[in-house]
């Protein structure tokens, strides 16, 4: 850490200690402003992020730690392809994905890489019209009604949230997720499918993860079962890979396999071929706008001073919390339906992107980075871990994510649902104090009253951010999801970590490589006790089966 960097976190830490009584509530009565200086808005998006413990002082300190860190620097150095994936010496290519065709070109090794996005986009796309217009069929000649995606992490969980974010855009083909090696989750999907009619994609860079390929040979032999030829294969399975050659052994024509990049990462990877099964469910008209909304959110990143730059001054506040004031953990609350994956999405953006303990230069950190993500969709979330937000020991900073508009307009439904989104925000902010809660209770006798107040007193002054959007359409999904990839980037910069790879997936994925043989042998263990006692314990369970 530089001098200056070290001067600004000492800085920050005297802040907090000085501002630590600080009270929202008091902030709010002292200026009525405070909302008008303290949310962003843009195509419809509004961030409020007034319900925080900060001043303009803080924000003031804030921007210049990030501007110390080499923010800018390193946001223009990924924009224009430097490879800041330093462990895996890659370029971090994702805003490329969305740039729209005529943009300025963008080179990796000397070589402009825009022709190669715009080409196997285009061929995405094409494939995905065919399938919704039925000029492709099945091998018997029916139309495709069904379209497996088979993948695991960043190629599962950014379609799988796409999908069904946008359930009121699907056309006429449904789209279906496989990713747990568990044969419960492709048995499921498969039971009520007609191999005549289905299509299914194989998502792997490789074309050699475990998991993937584990449930691609399932789903093909359960397509030859039921009387469907090998050669029939091409018609009816898709992939998504660099590995060419394998996804041709495996049966699938070359034409029918789109191109991953090395300069992207899975987790990023939804606006790209991986996006197939969103194209397949949207349309390619819907899918350019998620695109657009991506890249619209990009323009307002890289152009934005950071005081009113919406990814960093969330990726300043998850420092604030995080490294000065003791938080744990972040909570993501979407009142919403349709973005009820979310929450699981983001939990592998940020923690896969942010777990590290190692600085770039391989030192290690002697600060907190990334931090625990969790969520669920409001209002279920509030008869489930909204007490701890409330009423806990621990500090869990809250993004409330609230659509404005619904498509279904059942009721008062959508109205009862934001106004509790609203409600708990302020709820987290004000609390309740001692005297009002006895003020509650003032029917009940003295002794009554004051023995139940004190459990109906709440600290407040927990923060939150309020993201609003006017309609969850492809543009503001497109725009939420790539405000969270910017705000993830700037924290990775202000920690010196990598946010682009992700070892520590790997070891265990080695590791079961020696034990599924062992789980079907008799040969002597050499694991430690504990291991070699469930791996016993699993072949006397299956022994007899």
């Amino acid at each position: 850490m530089t001098k200056e960097l070290t001067a600004i976190w000492q800085d920050l830490q005297a802040h907090q200690i000085n501002t630590s009584s600080l009270n929202m509530r008091d902030q709010f009565q002292a200026d009525p402003a405070r909302f008008d200086k303290m949310h962003e808005t843009l195509h419809g998006l509004l961030l409020d992020y007034s319900k925080n413990r900060i001043s303009e002082e803080t924000l003031d300190l804030l921007c210049r730690l990030a501007d110390a860190s080499g923010v800018k620097q390193q946001a223009e150095a990924m924009r224009r392809g430097d490879k800041i994936n330093l462990s895996e010496n890659r370029a971090v290519l994702h805003t490329a994905l969305r740039l729209p065709v005529g943009s300025p070109a963008v080179y990796v090794d000397g070589e402009s890489v825009l022709s190669d996005i715009h080409r196997e986009l285009e061929r995405a796309l094409t494939f995905a019209d065919s399938l919704l217009n039925g000029s492709h069929t099945g091998a018997t000649g029916k139309r495709i009604t069904d379209f497996v995606h088979i993948g695991i992490g960043g190629s599962d969980l950014g379609p799988q949230l796409a999908v069904q974010a946008l359930q009121p855009y699907l056309q006429n083909i449904r789209v279906h997720f496989v990713s747990n090696s568990d044969d419960a989750n492709i048995a499921q999907v498969l039971a009520p499918l007609n191999p005549e009619t289905t299509v299914f994609c194989v998502a792997s860079k490789s074309f050699g993860t475990p998991e993937t390929l584990l449930n691609a040979q399932a789903a093909r032999n359960w397509f030859c079962d039921r009387g469907l030829n090998e050669a029939d294969i091409a018609r009816h399975f898709t992939a998504i890979s660099s590995n060419v050659e394998a996804a041709r052994d495996f049966g699938i024509t070359p034409e029918h396999v789109f191109a991953m990049f090395d300069f992207v990462g899975g987790r990023y990877s939804v606006w790209s071929a991986i996006g197939l099964p969103v194209m397949v469910a949207i349309g390619s008209a819907r899918f350019r706008e998620l695109l657009n909304g991506a890249h619209a959110m990009d323009e307002h990143f890289f152009h934005t001073d950071f005081r009113h730059n919406m990814p960093v001054l969330l990726a300043l506040l998850g420092v604030w919390y995080g490294n000065f004031c003791n938080a744990c953990g972040h909570a993501v609350v979407p009142y919403s339906h349709n973005l009820r994956r979310l929450p699981a999405y983001l939990k592998q953006l940020d923690m896969e992107s942010n777990g590290k303990r190692r600085t770039l230069q391989g030192e290690t950190v002697s600060w907190h980075t990334g931090g625990i993500v969790f969520g669920e969709e409001g209002v279920n979330g509030q008869h489930a871990f909204f007490q701890l937000l409330h009423q806990g020991t621990r500090l869990i900073p809250t993004d409330f994510i609230v659509p404005m508009r619904t498509p279904y307009n059942i009721g008062r439904q959508h109205r009862f649902t934001v106004a509790n989104a609203f409600a708990q925000a302020e709820a987290l902010m004000l609390g309740k104090t001692l005297d009002e809660a006895r003020a509650e209770l003032a029917g009940l006798p003295e002794a009554e009253r004051e023995a139940l107040a004190p459990h109906k007193e709440f600290p407040g002054n927990r923060p939150s951010n309020s993201i609003l959007i006017d309609e969850l359409n492809p543009f503001n999904l497109g725009m939420l999801l790539a405000l969270y990839e910017h705000k993830i980037f700037v924290q990775g910069v202000i920690w010196n970590i990598n946010p682009f790879d992700q070892w520590g997936v790997e070891y265990g994925k080695v590791l079961a490589k020696n034990i599924e043989p062992e789980l079907e042998q008799t040969t002597e263990l050499h694991h430690d006790a504990s291991t070699n006692g469930l791996i016993g314990f699993y072949r006397r369970c299956t022994r007899d089966t």
